[in-house]
């Protein structure tokens, strides 16, 4: 497992890693299961997934959502099918939602009724924390009120159910963790290099075609709630699409949300990634890439 926050270095490591041993990388991270955001979501290109199998990255219509449970069953056989044929299965990512399904396994929620589902969504954050909050006050306390996502699953979990997700959450079953040996690094850079390459990254994005890649998204009138259409950067370049003086304010935009984003994987990783994965908070270079590949692929062969 190599995880740790956007514009870390996932990607590279993996790749020097499928090099010194027959591997198959599988994606974990929510944004680039999705098959119309490859320069987006910073998806692999299709040079460096011609280096070695790649599963999991942009299989998903955008027209569609991606739920952990769905992911974690794919995931789950992406790492037998590795096995079986002889590869060391590598998953990339820093989606934690999605590791922590995988790993121990998902909660019986019953499927949400369509129309609590939509009363939700359509609520705007702010309402529906304080909905939370008379609903569910523990679940309030501990989400952000401006975690729309998360906001939003709480209480239609509630409100359809009438127990609090968290109770669900107990109940949990289906993980791998106790199947498998996993060998984990978590990459944690400098915080404040980090943040820059993800706003240097964003303005490169734009170079290598993101509005393009926008505008064929917004030609299909998807639904705005959809995960696709609230991708970090898709609303600032519809944006940049609709007026062309908005740019910088734009980028502006979308670098901020990515910095955000960016450190709520960190608080993750340091609070929820298990403590016997190995923390590396150095900039990778090509040499340490290499170095660190070496080192992963030892622990990971080690019986």
């Amino acid at each position: 497992m190599i995880a740790g926050p956007t514009a870390s270095g996932k990607s590279a490591l993996a790749l020097a890693l499928s090099r010194l041993e027959p591997a198959t990388i599988i994606n974990a991270d929510a944004s680039q299961v999705y098959r119309d955001l490859r320069i987006l979501s910073a998806r692999p290109t299709r040079e460096e997934e011609a280096e070695a199998p790649h599963r999991l990255f942009g299989t998903i219509d955008g027209a569609n959502a991606c739920s952990a449970a769905a992911w974690a069953a794919e995931a789950r056989r992406e790492v037998t099918d590795a096995q079986q044929s002889g590869r060391l299965p590598v998953l990339v990512g820093g989606t934690g939602l999605y590791l922590r399904t995988l790993f121990d396994g998902i909660a019986p929620v019953p499927d949400i009724d369509a129309d609590v589902r939509a009363l939700v969504r359509a609520l705007p954050v702010a309402e529906a924390h304080a909905r939370l909050s008379a609903a569910d006050p523990k679940a309030a306390a501990r989400l952000s009120p401006n975690d729309t996502t998360r906001v939003a699953r709480a209480l239609e979990v509630m409100l359809a159910t009438g127990r609090p997700l968290s109770e669900w959450q107990a109940q949990t079953s289906g993980g791998i963790g106790d199947a498998v040996r996993v060998a984990g690094i978590v990459l944690v850079p400098e915080r404040e290099g980090l943040l820059a390459r993800c706003d240097a990254r964003f303005v490169q994005m734009l170079d290598r075609g993101a509005v393009a890649e926008v505008e064929a998204l917004l030609a299909r009138s998807l639904s705005p709630a959809l995960p696709v259409m609230r991708a970090i950067g898709v609303r600032e370049i519809a944006r940049i699409i609709a007026d062309p003086s908005c740019r910088d304010a734009a980028i502006l935009d979308a670098q901020i949300a990515t910095r955000q984003y960016a450190k709520r994987q960190f608080t993750w990783f340091r609070n929820q990634s298990p403590p016997e994965w190995e923390r590396f908070s150095a900039q990778l270079d090509t040499d340490l890439v290499n170095e660190l590949a070496i080192k992963l692929r030892n622990i990971a062969l080690t019986s």
